[in-house]
């Protein structure tokens, strides 16, 4: 999965000083909410730092130098300072912490140079792979490290810590990457919230009913939530139902074994139910966003023409369908503008050529239209426009800018200059919102016989309903003409 970027971080590319001031604080701030939350003797009940910091240096490339992961170890090995006895074996425990930060980041960072970052299932399942993997390096360093403080001995600590580091890793570190900040205020609608109360129904429910299976309750729930919300919002509604299970289980409000005591054991399943179970939403969500993505593509694909970036035929009559939903008329001018003599460019230069200097006028008129008007290819060498120009006038006058700006614009090729030409035909009318798309059918009709009589005309020329075949002729005669 890709980091989705916010409009708003702690980090800066350019500011050294603010980006390690920015990880001290969160080191800290972390470090003392895992600290709080001690399960047995010095063993953690839910340790968010080293996911958190994980995902940090995972989505902000440029903090991945070793300078900053000192700045965050220094940071643990104070806070151990103050507040533990532990001594030397700080040393060892905090170490533990940052191997599994720096194994997540730099194996996330490995897949964004391998250009893995787009949202896809097999990018989300190699994310929990990498979590396993960086659980199983800290648990190792962490148990050699606590056996000196603790009296357990290594293969339970092992266990803890394996445990914790891979449960907090699947749920935090996803949070991490894709959490961005909301583009615009949104609406929320009292159905969009059903899932999260079904949700909420299915936790008090692994309460109230306990067992082996109730962990599993919140799946269908976060499952409905992966396919109604986006993927950064269903990793936070995972993250939170996660550690709360994790929390009511520690605590016995959700009794999974009746009549047994808290113990390492159960724990250590609980945790990797919660880690097995929080891998699902999250599939399912990425999925639906890559599933989405490719909708978008295809959409896209449909509605602009492939080679000049402009809207397809097709295109421009769903955006006319989208315009009719603003209630207000409008006078319309279509434009159907048509390359003089194009054959003679793919004949005298290849396809190639002709290709590109499709491109460049697409690009050209676009460029004179502005915001003002949509441009659509409609085929081969034949364009559309359409404008509200408020009358005949002004839509001629843009008419005589576009094919103006044609003929005086040089397209190179392999070190040869072209000009070209272009014929205009124009309908001009008014149209209510609701029949855009008739009105604009009947303009298209009208344009094509006025394009026809520019061409009949002589070419280079713009004709219109108003100054009936009247146009102004390019006077540069000198340079070469397709």
């Amino acid at each position: 999965m890709g980091p989705a970027i916010s409009s708003f971080t702690f980090f800066r590319p350019e500011s050294a000083l603010r980006n390690a001031v920015g990880i001290f604080i969160l080191t800290t701030l972390f470090y003392f909410i895992g600290a709080e939350l001690r399960l047995v003797e010095a063993l953690s009940l839910f340790w968010p730092l080293n996911g958190v910091m994980a995902g940090i240096f995972a989505r902000y490339a440029y903090l991945n130098r070793l300078h900053y992961y000192a700045v965050s170890y220094v940071a643990m090995l104070l806070y151990d300072a103050f507040t533990t006895s532990w001594g030397m074996a700080s040393l060892v425990i905090n170490l533990s912490n940052m191997v599994f930060i720096v194994t997540v980041a730099l194996l996330v960072l490995r897949d964004k140079r391998l250009r893995k970052s787009t949202p896809d299932p097999i990018n989300a399942l190699r994310l929990f792979n990498y979590c396993l993997v960086a659980a199983l390096l800290c648990a190792l360093l962490g148990a050699i490290g606590s056996v000196g403080i603790d009296s357990h001995t290594f293969w339970p600590l092992f266990a803890d810590w394996f445990s914790e580091q891979f449960s907090t890793g699947v749920l935090i570190v996803p949070c991490i990457l894709a959490m961005k900040m909301p583009a615009q205020r949104m609406r929320v609608r009292p159905e969009q919230l059903l899932p999260v109360l079904a949700l909420t129904v299915s936790v008090i429910a692994s309460v109230v009913i306990g067992g082996a299976g109730a962990l599993a309750f919140p799946l269908p729930a976060l499952i409905w939530c992966a396919v109604r919300y986006s993927l950064p919002t269903t990793c936070l509604i995972t993250f939170v139902t996660g550690a709360t299970e994790v929390v009511l289980v520690a605590n016995s409000v959700i009794n999974i074994a009746v009549e047994a005591p808290l113990s390492t054991p159960l724990m250590f399943s609980a945790r990797l139910g919660i880690a097995t179970m929080a891998i699902c939403p999250v599939m399912v969500s990425v999925s639906v966003a890559a599933i989405n993505s490719l909708i978008h593509q295809v959409s896209l694909r449909a509605d602009y023409d492939f080679l000049t970036h402009v809207y397809s035929r097709s295109g421009l009559y769903e955006a006319l369908k989208h315009e009719e939903a603003h209630r207000h008329s409008r006078f319309l001018t279509v434009m159907l503008l048509d390359i003089d003599y194009f054959k003679s460019i793919n004949d005298n230069y290849g396809h190639e050529c002709g290709d590109r200097v499709l491109t460049t006028f697409a690009h050209k008129v676009q460029q004179v239209v502005g915001e003002d008007g949509m441009v659509a290819r409609m085929g081969g060498e034949e364009f559309a426009v359409v404008v509200n120009a408020g009358d005949e006038q002004h839509g001629f006058a843009l008419a005589e800018r576009i094919r103006q700006a044609i003929a005086h614009h040089p397209f190179t090729w392999r070190q040869q200059t072209i000009f070209l030409t272009v014929s205009i035909g124009l309908g001009s009318g008014k149209a209510e919102s609701w029949q855009l798309t008739e009105v604009f059918n009947k303009l298209m009709a009208e344009a094509d016989d006025f394009l026809y009589r520019s061409k009949k005309a002589g070419r280079n020329r713009t004709s219109a309903r108003l100054l009936h075949e009247t146009g102004v002729v390019n006077a540069d005669r000198g340079t070469e003409r397709v």
